[in-house]
């Protein structure tokens, strides 16, 4: 998982360990409950510093109690290294507000 351009295998994927993450082929999914919209806000407002920083966005969707995240390589068409440091990133920020 060195090449940022590299499309990952599903076995490659599934070494990452990713907690919480679903690999839906050419994306990665989560779903955070927040259990209200400032929570969910906050999350969003992590999420957001974090992809700036890494110049690497994620489709977001936050709704009363809940924020769904999508992320893909969209220039290479899947899910590179890149989407597996950023989900690490994001996991990260939902258990520092004790999120599931």
């Amino acid at each position: 998982m060195t090449d940022p351009k590299q499309i990952l295998t599903a076995a490659q994927i599934a070494d990452a360990e990713l907690s919480g993450w679903e690999n839906q082929g050419d994306h990665l999914t989560a779903t955070f409950d927040t259990g209200d919209f400032a929570t969910g806000l906050r999350l969003v407002n992590l999420i957001g510093a974090s992809a700036e920083e890494a110049d690497h966005h994620p489709d977001l969707t936050l709704t009363y109690g809940q924020v769904d995240v999508a992320l893909s390589s969209h220039d290479v068409g899947g899910v590179t290294a890149r989407d597996i440091r950023l989900a690490r990133v994001i996991t990260d920020h939902a258990e520092g507000l004790t999120l599931s």
